[in-house]
């Protein structure tokens, strides 16, 4: 029997049933370009490489990112976000619609739509320049009052936050979401995980962890901290992805460490992205959370061995 058939026979894990499932997410939406060439000299105005652009590539990003894993796996999305009125905008847009995604994005005439612009030589990151600003204050109200509605129309609620001022009234939008019983799912950011509290899952990595309860100097140091700030901020799971060394899942009562299944690392942009994404498709069609955690370890093991921000889909995931 294989994976895919063994998943369809004990959750009944189905294409169609993924379908069913409404996913809504909310953040920081943002466009990653990249300007790809060669690199076969160095300038004679400083010691950098002149790179010869051969090829530009539009990708989402960011929230934008997440929600194009979730219909890569065939989930019915909908992405809530604020961009500015211009080019980043209207590419985001595009893409959006290209991939089937709904969009109910609020437009500020006054942002810069954030762009992450890397440029890349013989599949080798050499530069990163970020164009962003925050938000203004009365189109996030916008937001949140488009949230309220939305939210009730979807399963699972996924928050992307990556600090770049998109989920300035998440608190509000957590309250709203219980109400309503919606699971959510957070992939943090900053110091302050206070904004977080009473969510389902949240997703950091090793750094953002360390960021909130410091470091730790063994196992056994890492686990009390971790199921303290679970306990503190009233989490149902912490599920903590960590590179090389896998994931662990901390939940009331114990935890389960999965090994990392990366067959090649070329590049962890938006891994993230991607086993938040996992993690809420299968956990909206019912798949315990054991099962849950070891889809995402397998996705984020293969969508970093592409090159650059990309999804994983479907057939890849369960090698159709």
């Amino acid at each position: 029997m294989t994976f895919v058939k063994f998943l369809d026979c004990v959750y009944n894990m189905t294409p169609l049933n993924l379908k069913n499932k409404k996913i809504l997410v909310v953040g920081d939406l943002m466009l990653d370009r990249y300007w790809i060439g060669n690199a076969t000299r160095i300038s004679p105005e400083a010691p950098v490489p002149v790179v010869t652009i051969q090829n530009v590539s539009d990708r989402l990003g960011g929230s934008g990112n997440v929600g194009l894993n979730l219909a890569k796996l065939g989930v019915t999305t909908s992405i809530l976000g604020v961009v500015g009125s211009d080019e980043g905008a209207d590419k985001i847009e595009r893409l959006l619609q290209l991939n089937g995604i709904n969009s109910y994005l609020h437009h500020d005439d006054s942002l810069t739509t954030t762009i992450k612009l890397r440029v890349l030589a013989t599949q080798q990151q050499l530069l990163r320049c970020d164009f962003e600003a925050i938000p203004n204050d009365e189109i996030l109200l916008k937001t949140l009052n488009s949230f309220e509605s939305l939210v009730k129309a979807h399963d699972v609620l996924v928050l992307s936050d990556y600090g770049k001022g998109g989920l300035s009234h998440i608190e509000s939008m957590v309250t709203i979401a219980k109400a309503s019983n919606k699971p959510i799912f957070v992939d943090p950011k900053g110091s302050d995980y206070s904004r977080y509290r009473g969510v389902t899952v949240i997703t950091p990595n090793r750094a953002e962890l360390k960021s909130v309860v410091g470091e730790w100097h063994n196992e056994q140091d890492l686990t009390i901290k971790a199921q303290n700030l679970r306990e503190d901020l009233e989490l149902k799971y912490l599920l903590l992805t960590r590179s090389e060394e896998g994931m662990t899942l901390y939940y009331d009562g114990g935890q389960i460490s999965i090994p990392a299944q990366a067959r090649e690392v070329f590049d962890v942009s938006g891994a993230g992205d991607t086993v938040i994404a996992v993690c809420a498709a299968m956990y909206a069609i019912g798949m315990p959370i054991e099962e849950v955690v070891r889809i995402a370890n397998r996705a984020g093991g293969i969508v970093v061995g592409k090159l650059g921000t990309a999804p994983i889909t479907y057939d890849e995931l369960f090698e159709l």
